[in-house]
């Protein structure tokens, strides 16, 4: 009976090992501190670059997400100008430290430069919360924020200090 448990652990740890492996591909997370605050979280956000971007991008970057209350995870910048950051069809993995969140329901980008990178999407889990998928698959114009929300019944905060391009 114990050598049944302890295979059966066996395996399920392969499993999950080998499922985090492939889903990180073979960048591992890069750690960013954001607003944080004495009880602050971390987040894994997967950012994927479409396909029909530019090769990569030099633009400057910023990130927003969080959840229909006002809390909000900010990064400033999450590009890297010294390397060459968001290739096309490439999955990058952060480690974000924010603020606690209740359900994420909105995600938004910021671009300034002039390359016209294009994220397909956005993946983003943390503690206690099941995986979200923000959908972008568009070209963000320059200087302007771009949210994918699915807020229900409240606006998300900002809405009054950032221009955006809501589609």
């Amino acid at each position: 009976m114990v050598k049944a448990l302890w295979l059966s652990l066996q395996i399920a740890f392969f499993f999950t090992a080998s499922a985090v492996a492939n889903y990180q591909l073979d960048q591992s997370a890069i750690v960013i501190h954001s607003n944080q605050t004495e009880k602050s979280c971390s987040y894994t956000v997967i950012i994927k670059t479409s396909c029909s971007s530019v090769s990569h991008t030099t633009d400057e970057l910023s990130l927003a997400f969080g959840d229909a209350y006002g809390n909000e995870v900010y990064v400033s910048r999450i590009d890297d100008p010294k390397t060459r950051t968001f290739e096309r069809c490439s999955k990058y993995v952060f480690e974000i430290k924010g603020p606690y969140l209740d359900v994420i329901c909105y995600a938004e980008l910021l671009r300034y430069g002039s390359d016209g990178w294009k994220p397909e999407r956005i993946i983003i889990y943390g503690p206690d919360l099941k995986a979200i998928a923000f959908i972008f698959n568009t070209v963000l114009l320059d200087g302007m924020w771009f949210m994918v929300s699915s807020c229900i019944g409240r606006s998300p905060p900002n809405y009054a200090f950032h221009s955006y391009a809501l589609f």
